[in-house]
């Protein structure tokens, strides 16, 4: 099980590590911020049944 995901900042290109917090249900969404770039983005985190997690982001 993973209790981190990665995803690439589609603004700056810097690879973000996102702590996953599984009581959230299988499949999430929120806005963060880069911590780089400080610009907005959508997080999608889904997990899956084999509990493979997948993290992507896309500009607010």
């Amino acid at each position: 099980m993973h209790d981190e995901a990665t995803y690439i900042c589609d603004a700056c290109g810097e690879e973000v590590v996102i702590p996953i917090d599984r009581s959230a249900g299988v499949t999430q969404e929120f806005v963060e911020d880069c911590p780089v770039c400080c610009r907005p983005h959508v997080i999608h985190i889904e997990i899956g049944e084999d509990n493979d997690v997948r993290a992507w982001a896309e500009r607010e």
